[in-house]
């Protein structure tokens, strides 16, 4: 089990540290585990899980375009 601090969730994810801790916050993204009484980690297979389902969402929600053949959103 690897634990990642938060500079490594942020390069993963692409988040900005305010909305890691927005996300935690409304139960939307993985809490953090304290590691000492003044430092915490993410455990990197709960923040793998968490993009996996965003991608499952986007993929479930998108169409494809009749003319070019590639995915979107169907905006």
């Amino acid at each position: 089990m690897k634990v990642l601090r938060l500079g490594a969730v942020i390069q993963v994810t692409g988040l900005a540290r305010s909305t890691i801790y927005k996300l935690i916050s409304t139960g939307d993204f993985p809490p953090p585990v304290p590691i000492t009484r003044r430092s915490v980690g993410w455990i990197e297979s709960e923040v793998s899980a968490w993009i996996r389902t965003r991608v499952a969402l986007r993929d479930a929600t998108s169409t494809t375009c009749a003319v070019c053949g590639r995915k979107g959103n169907g905006n």
